[in-house]
């Protein structure tokens, strides 16, 4: 199972890479993004595409431990929790 994570996570980043690139190739058109008042310069579909990829990928690899260790805070808490609920009620 260890192996086959990294496997999954190869070939979805290759199918990725490869739609980009087609994606690419068919729309060589320039756009331009805009945001509120700001636009950049014109640059091809494909070249956005990538970017945005990119982006995402990074993004997520620098999210994921935050996530993990903010999961663990709370299920550690969740335990304390727990435990305090159940109380042996034997001694009163």
């Amino acid at each position: 199972m260890k192996t086959l994570a990294p496997f999954l996570t190869s070939l979805v980043i290759a199918i990725w890479v490869v739609a980009i690139a087609i994606i690419s190739v068919q729309n060589a058109t320039p756009v331009s993004l805009k945001f509120l008042t700001f636009q950049s310069i014109q640059i091809p579909v494909g070249l956005v595409l990538a970017f945005s990829a990119g982006i995402g990928l990074i993004g997520m690899a620098v999210l994921q431990p935050l996530w993990s260790l903010a999961g663990s805070r709370r299920s550690n808490s969740r335990f304390e929790d727990d435990a305090e609920f159940f109380v042996d009620d034997e001694d009163f």
